[in-house]
C-alpha cells in the first residue's frame, strides 16, 4: 500500500542553532530536538539523561491520600485484600507488581485475573463473588474498572471496598469507590495523563513507601515490569513515561525479576533488548497466556522467585504463544477470505467481520492485520457467553472512541482507548451496528486519514551520517508514540550493485548519493522494487538509522520504510 510522505514542520531556526552549537551536535538532529518540544540546554539535559528524581508526587493523584489511607487500615486491621487486574499484559503486570510489593506487608493477600472466555473484560460479578467467598473486604483493582460502577455496587452491598487505579477514560460518572486514582478523570491535577496501568500500580507503591518513610529501592524494584506495560498498552513515551522506561530498560537489561528472565532466555535473548524487542518478543508470549489459557499464568510466572520454576512456566507460556500463532493466522486468513469473497469493502470506509467460531482471545491481533492490510477502521467480531464480542482498532488520527460512543445505544457494554477499544453487543444489533459504525465514521473520517502516513523528521545528506550522528539518535530512546525513532529523507539517490531479495518480501540494497559512502540497507516488505530500480533513474527513500551487529561487527544500516523513484 503506497504510503504519504509527511513532513514535519520545521521548528525555529535560532532556536535550532543555538541548540545545535549548545550540544555540539548537527542541526539536523537539534531541529528534531526542537520538533519534540526540547528547546533549551536544561530540557535536552533532562531528555538525554533523565533521572528518577523527575518523577511526579505521586499525591497530585486525585484519592492517593484515601488510598494509602484504606490500605493502611486493611493492614492493620488484619484484613484480606485481593489485588484485581485484566488479562493482557498491561494487567498481569500490574497485579504482579501490586501483589508482591504489598506482600512485603501482609500474607493476607491473594490476586485474581478474569477469565476472558467466561467473564470478559473488567471487573466481573463472578470475581467479586469469588472474594466474598474468601472473606475479601478491600480490592484494588488495576487496569480496570474506571466503568464498572454498577459491580462496584454491587460489591458495596457486600461490604466490599474497592481501591481502582486505571488508566482508560472514565464515563459521566465515577463509580462509588473508596478512592479511583485515574488521571484521566476531569478533576484530578495530575501532570501526566498517561501512565499505563502498571504505572499507576507503580504511583501507588510509591506513595505507600513515602508515606512510611521506606527506602525507594522498595517500590523501584518493579521498573522492568512497568517499562513492559508500557511498550505493550502503546502509551506514549514521553514524560514520565520515558524516564519510567528507560530506567525499566536498564533493569530488565541487568537484573530482570526471575520471570522475566527465564521468558527472555526462553527466546535466546538476555541482554541489549529494546522497546521493540519487548513489543515484538515479550508481550506475545506474557499475552498469550489470557489469550488461550488463563492470565493467572502470566502472573504466575512473572511472580517467580526460583530458577527452576520460572523456568518451567515460561516454557509452558511459550507453548501458549505458538497455538496463539497458528490460531491468529489460520483466523486472519478466514477473516481475509471472507472479505473478499462478500465484497465487504466495496465503497466503504469501515470493515466489520464476523464468525461465531473465531477465538476471543486473539480477535485483537486480527483486527490489528486487517486494520494494517486495508488501513480502516475495523471490528472483528466473535460470540461469546450470549454476546457478540469484539476487538476494534482504528488507523492513524481517527478516535475510534467517539465512533463508537455514536453507537453505544446498540452495545451492551464498550471502552478503551483512541486507536483501540473492546465491545459487546447483542447478536440482533450487528446489522444496525455496521450500518452505524460505517454511516459515523464515513462521515467523520478524511481521505487522507484512509492513506497511511511516514512523518519524516528531516531532510538530510548521506555524508551527515557517521558514528556520532547514529550515537546522538541512540541517546533519544527509549522510541515509542510521541518520542519515535527519527525518519529522515534523502534524494537524488543511486544504488551499487545489484538490489536483491532477503526472504520473499524484503529488499537488500546499496545506496549512495554523489560523494558520499556506501550504505547498506534493508526495506523490510518492499521486494517490489527490486524489479522497479534501474541504474539510471534517481530515488529518494526514507529510512531510520540503525546499528546492524554481525558477526559481531557493528556497522550503520539505514532500514528504509519507503521510495519513490524520479520521473
Amino acid at each position: 500500500m503506497e504510503k504519504r510522505w509527511v513532513q514535519m514542520v520545521q521548528g525555529d531556526t535560532e532556536t535550532t542553532g543555538l541548540l545545535a552549537q549548545q550540544l555540539n551536535i548537527d542541526t539536523s538532529l537539534a531541529q528534531i530536538l526542537v520538533q519534540r518540544g526540547i528547546q533549551s540546554f536544561e530540557e535536552a539535559k533532562d531528555f538525554f539523561r533523565p533521572q528518577l528524581s523527575q518523577l511526579h508526587n505521586p499525591f497530585l493523584m486525585k484519592d492517593m491520600g484515601k488510598a494509602i489511607q484504606r490500605i493502611d487500615e486493611a493492614l492493620a486491621a488484619g484484613e484480606k485484600i485481593m489485588i484485581y487486574g485484566d488479562y493482557d499484559v498491561d494487567g498481569t503486570t500490574s497485579v504482579a507488581l501490586a501483589y508482591s510489593f504489598f506482600s512485603q506487608f501482609t500474607s493476607d493477600i491473594i490476586y485474581y485475573i478474569p477469565d476472558r472466555h467466561k467473564e470478559g473484560y473488567g471487573i466481573s460479578t463472578i470475581g467479586i463473588d469469588y472474594a466474598k467467598a474468601n472473606d475479601i473486604t478491600l480490592i484494588i483493582a488495576l487496569d480496570c474498572g474506571i466503568k464498572s460502577n454498577d459491580k462496584i455496587d454491587y460489591a458495596n452491598t457486600l461490604h466490599i471496598d474497592f481501591i481502582i487505579c486505571d488508566h482508560h477514560l472514565p464515563g459521566d460518572e465515577l463509580p462509588a469507590a473508596i478512592a479511583v486514582l485515574d488521571p484521566k478523570r476531569h478533576d484530578c491535577p495530575y501532570p501526566f495523563k498517561e501512565l499505563a496501568g502498571c504505572g499507576i500500580g507503580f504511583k501507588l507503591a510509591q506513595a505507600y513507601c513515602i508515606t512510611h518513610d521506606l527506602p525507594a529501592s522498595t517500590y523501584e524494584q518493579y521498573l522492568d515490569l512497568v517499562m513492559v506495560s508500557i511498550a505493550a498498552d502503546i502509551v506514549p513515551i514521553i514524560d514520565e513515561n520515558r524516564t519510567l522506561a528507560y530506567f525499566g530498560l536498564i533493569k530488565l537489561n541487568s537484573n530482570p525479576c526471575t520471570g522475566l528472565k527465564a521468558l527472555m532466555e526462553s527466546f535466546g535473548k538476555t541482554k541489549d533488548l529494546t522497546i521493540t524487542d519487548v513489543v515484538f518478543t515479550l508481550a506475545p508470549r506474557i499475552n498469550a497466556a489470557g489469550r488461550m489459557d488463563h492470565g493467572n499464568q502470566a502472573v504466575k510466572m512473572l511472580l517467580c522467585t526460583a530458577d527452576d520454576l520460572a523456568k518451567e512456566q515460561s516454557l509452558f507460556i511459550n507453548l501458549q504463544n505458538s497455538d496463539r500463532k497458528t490460531s491468529d493466522q489460520n483466523i486472519t486468513a478466514e477473516a481475509l477470505a471472507l472479505i473478499d469473497e462478500s465484497q465487504l469493502l466495496i465503497d466503504k470506509k469501515t470493515t466489520v467481520v464476523y464468525n461465531e467460531n473465531w477465538n476471543k482471545g486473539v480477535i485483537g491481533i486480527v483486527a490489528s492485520r486487517l486494520t494494517e492490510k486495508y488501513y480502516r477502521p475495523t471490528i472483528v467480531l466473535t460470540h461469546s457467553n450470549g454476546f457478540l464480542t469484539g476487538s476494534a482498532r482504528s488507523v492513524a488520527g481517527y478516535d475510534l472512541y467517539e465512533a463508537l460512543l455514536g453507537c453505544s445505544d446498540l452495545l451492551e457494554q464498550f471502552g478503551g482507548h483512541k486507536f483501540a477499544a473492546g465491545l459487546t453487543m447483542k447478536k440482533e444489533n450487528i446489522t444496525a451496528f455496521s450500518e452505524r459504525f460505517e454511516e459515523i465514521v464515513s462521515s467523520t473520517i478524511t481521505e487522507d486519514l484512509l492513506c497511511p502516513e511516514i512523518h519524516i523528521d528531516n531532510e538530510i545528506e548521506l555524508n551527515q551520517i557517521d558514528g556520532k550522528f547514529q550515537r546522538i539518535i541512540a541517546q533519544m530512546a527509549p522510541f515509542g508514540p510521541m518520542n519515535p525513532a527519527p525518519v529522515f529523507i534523502s534524494k537524488n539517490m543511486s544504488f551499487v550493485g545489484r538490489p536483491y531479495i532477503v526472504g520473499t518480501k524484503h529488499l537488500k540494497l546499496s545506496v549512495k548519493q554523489q560523494n558520499s559512502a556506501i550504505f547498506e540497507t534493508i526495506g523490510f516488505g518492499l521486494a517490489e522494487f527490486e524489479q522497479l530500480l534501474r541504474p539510471d533513474q534517481p530515488f529518494s527513500i526514507c529510512y531510520t538509522i540503525e546499528e546492524n551487529t554481525w558477526k559481531e561487527q557493528k556497522r550503520l544500516q539505514l532500514n528504509i520504510k519507503a521510495i519513490k523513484i524520479h520521473n
